[in-house]
């Protein structure tokens, strides 16, 4: 179904470069600033003497309310206040992958090098490195037609990444003129000639809280491969689909999107630190440069950018990083890479909603969340999914969604309304977590939308057997948990010899095929092939077991060479899992269970 199309008339009026105006401070209230001064919504001002960023969220008379993105210790009543009469933007162009920015697109790895560990405040720097030089490749000429959108050239911004320079959306008309060469992003790299001209440059900017148009929105229709077997196999997530991953503290939602980062099968991966403690953004910030990428053995970080705004940062720039990861992720999509956005977490942007919201005196909803808590997750959420861009190019964009309940209670508003949006749903269960078993997803409280769609692919480029093996095991799953409350009370000698099989079976695929350990080399990612071969081998082993139930001895069986096999199988290299390697790989595994039940 096509977008509504956005209006340009208001992209050009949040974008514009409209004479300054300035006021007056009049009121302080922690993050939240009022001022007099002519003003709407949405605008960026500077606030005080020392110019900190602020942006107009409300209006009433003359008085302007904003919210400051950084800390507003020493504002007084009185101070100037400068409004900018521009949207909050992100710039958009070479040099975003590999990036470090903060909730508000400032260079966290530059501000570092150049100024101080901690963000001075009131500090005006470009996002994007704008003396470097980068080699433009037009691929439309002088006197072509050009449409919003459109593929004007490339740049090959890594070994990894062709970064592709767009047509600004609200431009039409005939390039007067364009040329190949060296520019950096500030330059003009192409005129071009409509209702009015345009000097095109390859860095551009964008409101974040307006989504990117595009032609057309397409239905999901592969799954988006992580390599982690609990979501492949049991609830897996499309591409440009959303997940919630709500888990109590500890349970392993930063390692498990983190994980997902590393693995996943998307272009493009944006990680999105929303009121994370600093030490788990500090894992992230040094362990991600030195990873290799599974696709290019290349180094990840060419195809990564990191937003970080930890948990002792003003708490308004919350509110902001979400939305600058997403406009970031738009503009790849709109180049027809698919992105996986992260965000960790959307509870700590909750939060910094409801702080502001109370400091406005606004009447709360549930929780104290403000009433337009459901409204602002939908239209955040709303900005994931596959579709077909001005360029020509299908691009996705798939949210996975961290949420971190209050003692764990899926009840409590923002897990509901992530629920309310999301079609996959990945339960952490603390429990798990302190049996250490990790990823500590709860197979049966976790669920998948996207199934019909996945196992149609699966089936039909991984195996046939993929979905209807699916099916058995959270079939299983479930028998062995009704199972276990029976033997709780009558113990597990009572049950029939074949219940007490299926309970080994059950056993096994939790331990030796749902379990997965991260700092494996081996394991910490599973190919699609391999997860087939593993879950058939133990489908396989039960179903000659049941042949054999008669005179079986589960004591044997649990010591015998076939189990034992199939325990470590998820430590057998990955490369044995190829399609030249597969029919030697089950033969070894017929080999072993005709020796146990010889």
């Amino acid at each position: 179904m096509a977008k509504k199309s956005t209006s340009k008339k208001t992209i050009r009026k949040n974008t514009s470069n409209k004479k300054q105006s300035s006021g007056k401070i009049t009121r302080v209230a922690g993050p939240v600033v009022e001022a007099k001064l002519a003003a709407a919504i949405n605008d960026l001002v500077r606030v005080g003497n020392s110019k900190l960023l602020g942006e107009v969220i409300q209006i009433e008379g003359d008085i302007a309310t904003i919210q400051v993105y950084e800390d507003t210790t020493g504002i007084s009543p009185g101070e100037p206040i400068i409004n900018t009469k521009q949207a909050l933007s992100v710039t958009l162009g070479p040099g975003l992958l590999g990036g470090v920015f903060d909730g508000t697109q400032r260079p966290l790895n530059v501000i570092a090098e150049n100024h101080d560990i901690f963000i001075p405040r009131g500090i005006d720097i470009p996002s994007l490195d704008e003396k470097k030089r980068w080699k433009f490749n037009a691929t439309v000429s002088k006197g072509d037609k050009v449409t919003e959108g459109q593929i004007l050239g490339t740049v090959k911004e890594n070994p990894v990444i062709t970064h592709k320079i767009l047509v600004p959306i609200g431009v039409s008309g005939k390039v007067t003129k364009i040329e190949s060469g060296e520019f950096n992003i500030t330059e003009t790299i192409a005129t071009i000639t409509g209702d009015k001209t345009t000097q095109v440059k390859m860095a551009q900017t964008w409101p974040v809280r307006v989504p990117r148009p595009y032609k057309e929105r397409i239905g999901v229709q592969k799954p988006l491969v992580s390599g982690q077997r609990v979501i492949d196999f049991t609830s897996p997530i499309a591409k440009g689909g959303v997940a919630a991953i709500p888990g109590p503290f500890g349970s392993g939602k930063t390692v498990t999107q983190q994980q997902f980062a590393k693995w996943c099968d998307a272009d493009i991966i944006i990680y999105v630190g929303c009121g994370e403690r600093g030490n788990e953004m500090t894992e992230v910030l040094e362990e991600f440069p030195h990873l290799k990428d599974p696709k290019s053995g290349k180094a990840l970080m060419n195809r990564t950018i990191l937003i970080a705004n930890t948990s002792n940062m003003p708490v308004a720039a919350r509110e902001s990083c979400v939305y600058t990861g997403i406009t970031i992720a738009e503009y790849f999509r709109d180049q027809g890479y698919s992105v996986a956005l992260m965000a960790d977490s959307t509870s700590r942007w909750a939060e910094a909603m409801r702080e502001i919201s109370g400091r406005l005196e606004e009447m709360p909803g549930e929780e104290g969340y403000p009433a337009y808590l459901a409204k602002r997750l939908a239209e955040f959420y709303e900005r994931a999914g596959v579709v077909k861009s001005f360029s020509g190019k299908e691009g996705s964009i798939s949210v996975i969604g961290a949420v971190s309940p209050p003692g764990g209670d899926f009840s409590e508003p923002v897990t509901q309304n992530t629920l309310r949006i999301s079609k996959c749903f990945w339960a952490l269960d603390a429990k798990l977590a302190d049996k250490r078993h990790f990823p500590a997803i709860n197979w049966l409280r976790s669920y998948s939308l996207y199934t019909p769609i996945t196992d149609i692919w699966y089936d039909a480029n991984i195996g046939k057997e993929w979905s209807d093996l699916r099916k058995k095991t959270q079939n299983m799953l479930q028998q062995e948990s009704e199972l276990q409350e029976i033997v709780q009370l009558v113990g597990i000698d009572s049950l029939p010899i074949e219940q007490q099989l299926l309970l080994f079976i059950a056993r096994m695929i939790r331990e030796d095929f749902l379990q997965q350990n991260a700092f494996h080399d081996e394991d910490t990612f599973c190919p699609l092939a391999k997860q087939l071969e593993m879950i058939r081998a133990i489908f396989r082993f039960y179903n000659v077991a049941l042949e054999h139930v008669a005179k079986l001895d589960l004591e044997k069986l649990r010591q015998s060479s076939a189990a034992d096999f199939i325990a470590q199988m998820k430590y057998e290299s990955n490369e044995n899992f190829t399609e030249a390697n597969l029919k030697k790989m089950q033969a070894k595994i017929k080999s072993e269970i005709a020796k146990t039940f010889k």
